[in-house]
């Protein structure tokens, strides 16, 4: 049984919720073992606030990029069928020939760090005809000032929003802008059982 994707708990731990929200995703809640739980909440909010507070200021990018090294292993290990690929700087974009796209269209997610106001994590689950479908950890209620932007509440195993493919590329701080390419980061994951082989979706790249 799966289990529906969930919310952050505070302002601050929009990483470690939206990669459990990818094992959620992607993996029945009876074959996930808790020491994969254990562990996101244990290697994640590692950074300090300014006063010193532990994890105010989130997860960092050093302790994601461990996490996803970790998972993988986990996975070669036989622990559960997981599978993940780190990505940093230009290579994280969405468009035609990204990794993003090319994963989504094979069945995985992507744990994005992206801008919203502040540096944010959130899960993309899906891409269709330019529209990307993901799930927002930081639950709002008012619409986005940006017209096009949905937000979607009846598919609570998937995504709360979708959100045209134009506003990711961007430099600046803009709604979903991924940012300066040197500070992009990306974690694509896999189940293993489900991924589709690059051959099926050859034709996306073509």
């Amino acid at each position: 049984m799966k289990n529906p994707l969930h919310y952050q708990l505070t302002e601050c731990d929009c990483g470690p919720t939206t990669m459990m929200n990818a094992i959620s995703f992607l993996f029945e809640r009876e074959e996930i073992p808790p020491e994969i739980i254990r562990n996101i909440m244990l290697y994640c909010l590692d950074c300090y606030g300014e006063e010193g507070e532990p994890g105010k200021h989130g997860t960092s990018r050093m302790a994601m990029l461990f996490l996803s090294n970790w998972l993988c292993q986990f996975g070669k290990i036989g622990r559960l069928s997981v599978k993940t690929r780190y990505l940093s700087g230009k290579c994280v974009y969405l468009g035609k020939e990204s990794y993003i796209n090319d994963a989504l269209h094979r069945g995985g997610v992507v744990v994005l760090r992206l801008l919203y106001e502040v540096e944010h994590y959130v899960l993309l689950t899906g891409e269709k005809d330019g529209l990307i479908y993901l799930f927002d950890p930081y639950y709002e209620e008012e619409p986005y000032k940006e017209p096009d932007i949905v937000m979607a509440w009846d598919h609570p195993f998937e995504y709360n929003r979708i959100v045209p493919m134009k506003y990711f590329n961007h430099e600046e701080n803009t709604t979903y802008a991924l940012g300066p390419e040197e500070e992009r980061e990306a974690v694509l994951i896999f189940n293993k059982e489900t991924e589709l082989i690059p051959e099926k979706t050859i034709e996306y790249f073509i």
